[in-house]
């Protein structure tokens, strides 16, 4: 069984140690090799499927991967609070994901207010508002 292989086993069994130690090693973000960076993409799903939130967020300084995949993830962990906190520290990519929760759950003023308050020049946030909540 070569390493894919070893590594799709892990995953399916939940293995989150030797799936991730597996498909880092064959991993590289903005490769030129296309499966170097698939995998490092895979890798990111990996840590945020085995909530290993504080190396995410370690990653997420340097690379836009893994914060797009930590936004993501504290979405779907309903930690909203903590994607505040990202909107607030300038990660836009939190702030859109907040505001596209805020319009999917029907709170059309709190996501003008989150747009108003962290990014009133964000022309794409103030889209997102317009679009998803329909304003």
């Amino acid at each position: 069984m070569d390493w894919l292989e070893r590594a799709q086993a892990a995953e399916q069994l939940q293995d989150w140690d030797e799936a991730i130690a597996l498909v880092s090693a064959h991993a590289e973000c903005f490769s030129d090799d296309p499966d170097m960076h698939d995998n490092h993409l895979w890798h990111m799903a990996l840590l945020a499927r085995a909530e290993r939130i504080s190396e995410l967020t370690e990653r997420a300084l340097t690379d836009s991967h893994a914060r797009r995949r930590l936004n993501r993830s504290l979405r779907e962990r309903g930690m909203e609070a903590a994607l505040c906190d990202r909107a607030e520290d300038g990660d836009r990519d939190a702030l859109y994901v907040l505001v596209r929760l805020m319009c999917q759950t029907g709170r059309v003023q709190e996501a003008q207010k989150a747009v108003a308050d962290m990014g009133p020049e964000d022309q794409y946030a103030r889209r997102i508002v317009a679009g998803d909540c329909g304003t």
